[in-house]
Parts: structure tokens; C-alpha cells; sequence
């Protein structure tokens, strides 16, 4: 895989565009799609001439700091405490420090949306990317569901664009805010067109022998279902499953008792040249997500194009489009399952299928390039209207309320 960072650092000028970006643990990515999405629409902003400032949450105490990172400017917050409320005091240390100017900000997520009032009431554009419908998941509990829910609300009033990474996500929010505010942009992944095989043979697996299931281990993404149906026969293929599944966890320990000989965990793995190699070698990608938006992992499976085995459900569907194999239930996934691994001709069609839409719309070029074009929008001249003039009057489209899929929590 092609290394995407450039050494090359821009000094600031007088002329350049300017974004902060906020909302992440900062760069370079260490934690999820979030960061993953800060650090690449970084780096393409700063190939396009623009000064970048990425705020950065670092363990400790103290006043912050900056460095230069790959070129782009970084503000480093020390923060002492893990958890929300390490988020939020990082956030709102955030926001202040980019208060004090007057450039564009970025931010990911509506979390802590009530501290993006400040930016409102200073009349500091602010183009906020919604996530998912955080608030409606029952993990989180009744409290942290009404904070989240609270600030959705907040997020949507005080955003003076509001980006959803998905067409229904962005239905969902035509409910809470008005049309024009919005616009649908997903995540990308960079191609893997090669790969070194150490990480797969290092891991006891055989390349072009084994299929790869990338997710958290909680119900709603079917892994379950997926092992129970991969365990069903003899396969003569290997079933590799990322992350941690210990019997400390009901669900994990379920997932383990139900897997057959033939299902490697090959634990967790964060190095990103690593998980691509293990999916470039890989005959397949299972994929069980059920609710929820433009899946990360989704998007980097077609990138490195493997054939996808997903959940059937509108997010899926419209992400993985025709390189995907479709399931509901227990029987259909080990129907598909034995149709991906008995026959190459359809397993290479779904592969080149899967590369096709990754090139058509989840490319970083093209992700980052829509950024752009909305940043654009307020370099130059930011709205001027009173603060809260343009409150939401939403769409009295319905729209479903749907859970997301995997959320990109800001601790690791």
C-alpha cells in the first residue's frame, strides 16, 4: 500500500484558507473513523494549499502546546481524566482555543454540541459532521441517551452546515434541520492493490484461504449469526475474527462456544498496514452490521477488493451496492458463505464489483475533495446573520429512527 503522507510542510501565509479541525483525538490517527477522516481530509487540505490545524487531546496537565505534524499544524490539550468527561473538558478547551479566531472550524461529532454554541454566538462558521443517531441506542444507557439526544438537537440548531455520512442518515436529519444545511458525505479508504503476506502467515493463516470479520463484538452486528453459519460444515477455509473475545463478555464467550475449529480470533489489530494485508489476502469479508450509516470497515474491505457477505439493510445496500452478497437470517449467510468460497467466478465478479464502487465514491480523493467544496463555502465570506436567525425549521419528511452502526467513540 502506497504511502499516502507527503513530508513536505507549508508554512502559514496571509492568503492561505484556513480550517481548525475539531471533535477527534487528533492526528495521526490512532482510534477509529473519525480519526482516520480528520487525518486524510488533513492532508488533502494541506495538498491543496490550505493552513490545517488539528487539536489534538494528549494525556496530562499543563497549558497547550503546538508542533508541526506531516505539515499540519497541531494544538496539543493535555487532558488528565479518560472517559466523557475528559471528551468534554477536552472539547470545550477545543473550542475556546479556536474562538479566539476566526477561521472555519471543522468538528466531528455533536457530542458535546452545547460547548459549539460559542462558536455561534461569535459568528465562527462551523461545519459539523453529525455521526450517527447516537442518542437512540440502548447501550448507552437512559442518561448518556438524553445527553446525547440534547446535543444532537443543539448540534443541528447551532451547525451552520451539517455533513451525514449516508443518504438515510442525512432523511433522519432533514427531520431536525433545514435541507439546505445538509449534504451526504461518506468515508473513504485508500486502495490496497499489494500487500506484504507476513501479517497473514505470522497469524497461522494461508493466503487466499480464509475469509475476515472486522467489527466490535456486540449483538447488533450479527457475529453471532455469522460464526453460527461459517460453523455449520467442514468449510477447508479459515474464518479470521479481529479484536477481543474473552470470556468476561456474555456476547464474546457466546461468539467463541459457537465457533468451529476452523475459526482463527486473531485478537486485536491496530497497525493499519497489518489489517490491510490480512483483508488484501483475505477470499472475503463478512459483514454483519445492522443499522447505521457508512460503515468504515465496510468501505475498507472494498477498497482492498474483497467479495462482501453483508447484512441485508439499506446502509449495506447502498454502500456495497452489487459487490456484496446479502443475508437476513442464519441459513442465508451459510448459503452465501458456501457460494463465495465454491465459486471463483462469482467471488472475483463481487471483487471487482466492490473495487468499482470504492472507486466511484469512497475514494479519499474524492471524500476529501467534497470537504473542500464545503469549507470553500465560508473562507471567504461567512454567513452574516444573527446567531441564532436560522434556526432549524425542518422537513416534515418521516424518516425512520435507526441506530448507528458502530459508533467512532472518542476514547480508545
Amino acid at each position: 500500500m502506497k504511502n499516502r503522507i507527503s513530508a513536505n510542510a507549508r508554512l502559514p501565509n496571509a492568503r492561505q484558507p484556513t480550517v481548525r479541525i475539531l471533535g477527534t483525538h487528533g492526528v495521526p490517527a490512532a482510534y477509529g473513523g473519525f480519526e482516520t477522516a480528520a487525518e486524510n481530509v488533513a492532508l488533502f487540505l494541506r495538498d491543496r494549499g490550505w493552513r490545517t490545524i488539528v487539536y489534538c487531546q494528549v494525556p496530562g496537565t499543563g497549558p497547550a502546546t503546538t508542533d508541526v505534524w506531516n505539515g499540519i499544524e497541531r494544538v496539543m490539550i493535555p487532558q488528565p481524566r479518560d472517559g466523557w468527561l475528559g471528551t468534554a473538558s477536552f472539547d470545550l478547551a477545543s473550542i475556546r482555543h479556536a474562538s479566539r479566531h476566526r477561521d472555519v472550524c471543522l468538528t466531528f461529532g455533536y457530542n458535546t454540541a452545547v460547548f459549539n454554541i460559542i462558536q455561534r454566538l461569535k459568528r465562527i462558521p462551523n461545519i459539523i459532521n453529525m455521526d450517527g443517531i447516537e442518542w437512540s441506542r440502548a447501550r448507552w444507557g437512559k442518561g448518556r441517551q438524553a445527553i446525547l439526544w440534547v446535543n444532537e438537537r443543539i448540534a443541528c440548531w447551532v451547525g451552520n452546515s451539517l455533513i451525514a455520512d449516508h443518504p438515510v442518515i442525512e432523511q433522519y436529519l432533514a427531520t431536525r434541520a433545514r435541507r439546505s444545511k445538509l449534504i451526504t458525505i461518506t468515508y473513504g479508504a485508500h486502495a490496497v492493490e499489494q500487500a506484504d503476506p507476513l501479517p497473514v502467515t505470522s497469524r497461522g493463516l494461508t493466503p487466499g484461504h480464509y475469509l475476515t470479520l472486522i467489527c466490535r463484538p456486540i449483538p447488533e452486528n450479527s457475529i453471532l449469526e455469522l460464526v453460527t453459519a461459517f460453523s455449520r460444515e467442514e468449510r477447508g477455509h479459515q474464518l479470521a475474527i479481529f479484536g477481543t473475545y474473552d470470556d468476561s463478555d456474555p456476547y464474546a464467550r457466546a461468539v467463541r462456544e459457537a465457533a468451529s475449529d476452523e475459526v482463527v480470533f486473531v485478537g486485536p489489530i491496530y497497525e493499519p498496514h497489518e489489517v490491510a494485508s490480512l483483508r488484501f489476502h483475505s477470499l472475503g469479508y463478512l459483514h454483519g452490521h445492522t443499522v447505521g450509516g457508512t460503515n468504515p470497515s465496510l468501505v475498507e474491505a472494498m477498497a482492498a477488493g474483497n467479495a462482501v457477505i453483508a447484512h441485508d439493510n439499506a446502509y449495506n445496500r447502498w454502500v456495497a451496492g452489487d459487490g456484496a452478497l446479502y443475508f437476513s437470517d442464519v441459513d442465508d449467510a451459510a448459503e452465501h458463505i458456501s457460494t463465495l468460497l465454491g465459486s471463483p467466478q462469482q467471488r472475483h465478479a463481487l471483487a471487482a464489483a466492490s473495487r468499482s464502487r470504492h472507486l466511484t465514491e469512497f475514494t479519499w480523493e474524492h471524500v476529501a475533495g467534497q470537504y473542500e467544496d464545503v469549507l470553500k463555502l465560508y473562507v471567504d465570506a461567512p454567513p452574516l446573520v444573527p446567531p441564532f436567525e436560522d434556526s432549524a425549521q425542518p422537513s416534515q419528511q418521516p424518516a425512520e429512527v435507526h441506530e448507528r452502526e458502530e459508533p467512532r467513540e472518542k476514547s480508545a
